[in-house]
């Protein structure tokens, strides 16, 4: 392995060092929040109770108040008690609770009935049929996570995000969760190092580096099984931070030798045809991220000093400076990823010592500072546009969490051990 391989290798191995605990103070739900939150600013929605379904209620319920969307109430008691499973719902009783919406759930004959209620209208306002998996079968809960979806497709035109999973790397392994932090699996073998997982567009394979004998390959492992297959160019030197196009075709990840580290991007669907895109000599040029039109890539370059984000097309012309130096007020920029409507990019800085997760604007290149305490960096955009996971120290184990951008409120995934490199995976098929 070369001395810059080596030097880029244990840069990655110091972020999993925890820092000091830093003051955060934990709400009811385990949800911590940054900034002062106004609950109003949300519909209210009642979880209608009934007869079965207990385990399904409490998924939706969970997924409605992580979609950031609604506040979920509790219904009264009362109600479950009086009316039967074909009763008509008291809106008036509902709305005095000062619910917008009712979600109902009625079983019969095996198969559930979802339906939304307007309170104020007093009527339903959709509905659908759907037949859930019984309570001991692990493909119950992404049934629930897509009719969680589905419910906040109804109300607001844009579905949830309860139906993906977030990559994550922990104990040199790739590790694959529920977005709410449930059904933990691991994608790679003990035994092995992997670094830098990253989705494909469909969601049903995974990039990663796998480091071992002075080299690491890039390689790409199917979900459904399978050896994983080495992305061409990559099977000798280190290789790290991949990166799939929009499309799926290509897949551009950094290559390091004695005279740099440089991106290059290879054909995945034809496995062949490798290009180098960035010839910087002396210099590190890696974390390429596609914009979704697939036409440029923003990535990070230490070409003029410390690491900084820059863009160029995709076909490695044109190359320019994304992110404008702030000229000694805060410091290196890392990991940025293009936010799924292609208007934001989200990347750490540091400030201060310590790395804090930044959004910027890309037309009007105007920077949005989202985290303050501890040390936060690894940010990943979720397909919603509007929640990034990361990884921050805050507590003093290094977890991911969640921050919905449009009210600052962050919530925690606890993974068991200390957390890498999360990836946020598109709504699964």
């Amino acid at each position: 392995m070369t001395r810059r391989a080596l030097a880029l290798l244990v840069a990655f191995a110091a972020a999993a060092v925890p820092a000091a605990a830093q003051d955060s103070v934990p709400q009811p739900g385990g949800v911590r929040l940054t900034l002062r939150y106004d609950p109003g600013n949300r519909p209210s929605m009642v979880i209608v109770p009934g007869a079965g379904l207990d385990s399904v209620r409490t998924i939706i319920k969970r997924d409605l108040d992580f979609s950031d969307r609604f506040t979920t109430i509790i219904s009264p008691e009362a109600e479950a008690v009086a009316a039967g499973p074909s009763a008509p719902l008291n809106y008036g009783l509902y709305k005095n609770f000062g619910a917008a919406f009712a979600l109902e759930l009625v079983q019969s004959a095996g198969q559930t009935t979802v339906r939304l209620h307007d309170v104020n209208g007093g009527k339903v306002i959709n509905t659908m049929d759907t037949r859930f998996a019984e309570a001991s079968d692990p493909a119950l809960r992404m049934q629930v996570h897509r009719a969680s979806d589905e419910v906040v497709r109804w109300v607001t035109g844009t579905p949830g995000v309860a139906a993906t999973r977030i990559a994550y790397v922990a104990g040199g392994r790739i590790m694959l969760m529920d977005y709410d932090g449930a059904a933990i699996t691991a994608l790679t073998p003990a035994g092995q190092t992997a670094l830098s997982p990253a989705w494909s567009p469909t969601s049903d394979r995974i990039a990663y580096t796998r480091l071992g004998e002075g080299k690491g390959p890039v390689l790409i492992q199917r979900l459904s099984g399978g050896a994983p297959q080495a992305v061409p160019g990559s099977e000798s030197a280190l290789n790290i931070t991949p990166m799939f196009s929009p499309d799926g075709q290509f897949l551009a990840y950094a290559q390091s030798g004695e005279q740099g580290t440089n991106i290059q991007v290879a054909n995945v669907r034809d496995m062949c045809c490798v290009q180098r895109l960035t010839t910087g000599r002396f210099a590190d040029n890696l974390s390429p991220t596609y914009a979704p039109d697939g036409q440029r890539i923003a990535f990070v370059s230490t070409r003029a000093g410390p690491p900084q984000i820059y863009v160029m097309e995709a076909n490695g012309t044109d190359t320019e400076l994304l992110v404008p130096f702030d000229f000694g007020v805060t410091g290196s920029s890392n990991a940025p990823e293009w936010s799924p409507d292609g208007v934001s990019l989200a990347f750490h800085r540091e400030v201060s010592g310590g790395p804090q997760i930044f959004v910027l604007d890309v037309a009007g290149r105007r920077l949005k500072q989202l985290s303050s305490s501890g040390r936060n960096e690894d940010p990943t955009w979720a397909p919603d546009g509007r929640h990034i996971a990361f990884v921050s120290d805050r507590t003093g184990q290094r977890q991911i969490w969640v921050i919905d951008i449009e009210t600052g409120r962050v919530r925690a995934i606890t993974t068991g051990g200390v957390a890498r490199l999360p990836a946020w995976s598109r709504r699964l098929p």
